[in-house]
């Protein structure tokens, strides 16, 4: 039996709070959390549009009502050939040739993107992607391609070219493509350039690696400044973490959605460390800022992505996959899903489809869950709702089935509470002063609790 409140729950650490007094404009352009599909758990960086273009239109046959929209293109888009592993980069593609343009700014591979012959770019792509009422998104590395600034490439409507831009002293350890950026006028000309071209395409997220741990808060802000300046509203995310809790006012200030974690995978211990994380972001999220989980490796992945696995169904059981969705969704993280969606098969669906549970993630306060007890590996999780009620999520991290118990007091409730299990869509009735309900091991339990007099 789990009692909040005591030494358990006052020893909890306290969250970090982003606070603006004037909301910055990119907060609107998605005011609740993204929910989408990235290519990278299922292809790495060799996806191509034929995949691209499966995934969207299952988005839009089957996802598309229930709030998922966005389809990301993630990771060395631009090259010919890319490895299955990551680690493998440096090593087989160091120095390779990389599509571009005349400015140096980094176009599709047409052997894997076709509609981009011709110097179109992602445009044909992103355009069919518009027209089944989707949004259409990419991954960026930090900085300004080597090869660029090898050539001295003249920057796109500037007096300087790559070299004044780019910094061979700043790279990153793991991607051999790109030069960080140099924190002079060449270098926002620079990000301005690129951002002006991409915002043409009808670019609509943008994913940039590289930038978040280490932190580089002076890009972050060239990259903030491009963006508004490109006319186009598009969706700022940063990658990989962790990012810096410290450095929560900043990031929120600049970027949409940043990320909390290293690449997270279908692990029970990269799900166990995710609650820690969270806990410690809790007060820093509101509409149109949020910490972010990370993509969701459900379903079929590792197609060609071998970094974490070979070809498999997820590795997370059934439980597992509960508690993950519960999770992210009472921490209004950004939900991107990272399987080959049309080899779905029905539980899967039903995961990513239960409106009741999308709503806690999409609710319109976009207020961060607060973490109010944890003992012995059960914890209960608590998120405001706009509309008055509270999301309740009850966790066991641990090998054993459990009982976990919610008192009202550990979670400012008063009186009669209505409960309704979101998982079960069903209504539990009501609880006087506290619930209990059993949550068996790795699993969870979500529920949404309503005044009885509402």
């Amino acid at each position: 039996m789990l009692g909040l409140g005591g030494p358990a729950a006052s020893a909890l650490a306290a969250p970090p709070t982003t606070q603006s007094t004037t909301a910055p404009k990119y907060w609107s352009f998605s005011p609740t959390p993204p929910m989408g599909w990235n290519s990278y758990d299922c292809w790495g960086g060799s996806v191509n549009e034929e995949q691209v273009l499966a995934n969207a239109r299952y988005m839009k046959e089957r996802l598309l009502m229930h709030g998922w929209k966005y389809i990301v293109v993630d990771f060395r888009w631009y090259d010919s050939i890319s490895p299955d592993n990551d680690h493998d980069i440096n090593k087989q593609r160091a120095g390779a040739k990389l599509f571009a343009d005349e400015f140096g700014r980094l176009t599709p591979a047409t052997d894997r993107f076709p509609s981009a012959a011709d110097g179109k770019g992602f445009k044909p792509l992103a355009d069919q992607i518009h027209a089944m009422g989707l949004r259409f998104g990419v991954h960026l590395m930090r900085g300004i391609p080597r090869q660029a600034v090898n050539a001295r490439t003249p920057i796109a409507d500037s007096k300087f070219t790559a070299a004044d831009a780019g910094n061979p002293k700043s790279t990153c350890s793991w991607c051999p493509d790109m030069f960080g950026v140099k924190d002079n006028e060449a270098g926002q000309a620079w990000y301005d350039a690129m951002f002006r071209l991409y915002a043409s395409w009808g670019l609509d997220f943008v994913k940039v690696d590289d930038l978040s741990s280490p932190y580089s808060g002076r890009e972050i802000e060239m990259i903030r400044t491009a963006i508004d300046r490109s006319g186009r509203a598009i969706v700022f995310s940063t990658s990989a973490g962790p990012t810096n809790v410290a450095k929560a006012d900043h990031i929120a200030s600049h970027a949409n959605q940043w990320r909390i974690s290293g690449d997270f995978w279908d692990r029970w211990k990269d799900l166990n460390h995710q609650f820690d994380l969270l806990a410690q972001w809790g007060n820093a999220c509101g509409p149109g800022h949020f910490p972010d989980a990370d993509m969701i490796p459900f379903g079929h992945i590792g197609i060609r992505c071998t970094i974490a696995g070979k070809d498999r169904q997820t590795r997370f059981t059934r439980d597992e996959q509960v508690a993950l969705m519960s999770l992210w969704s009472l921490s209004s993280s950004p939900l991107m899903l990272g399987m080959h969606l049309p080899d779905n098969d029905e539980f899967t669906e039903s995961l990513i489809t239960n409106d009741e549970v999308l709503a806690i993630d999409q609710d319109p306060l976009a207020a961060g869950a607060r973490r109010v007890s944890s003992v012995k590996g059960l914890e209960v999780w608590t998120k405001e709702l706009a509309n008055g009620s509270h999301a309740v999520g009850l966790f066991n991290r641990s090998d054993a089935a459990a009982t976990a118990t919610l008192p009202w007091a550990d979670a400012g409730l008063t009186g009669k509470q209505s409960a309704r299990d979101l998982w079960q869509r069903k209504d539990l009735g009501e609880f006087t002063d506290s619930i209990s309900l059993p949550v068996p091991p790795h699993g969870a339990i979500l529920l949404r609790l309503k005044a009885s007099d509402r």
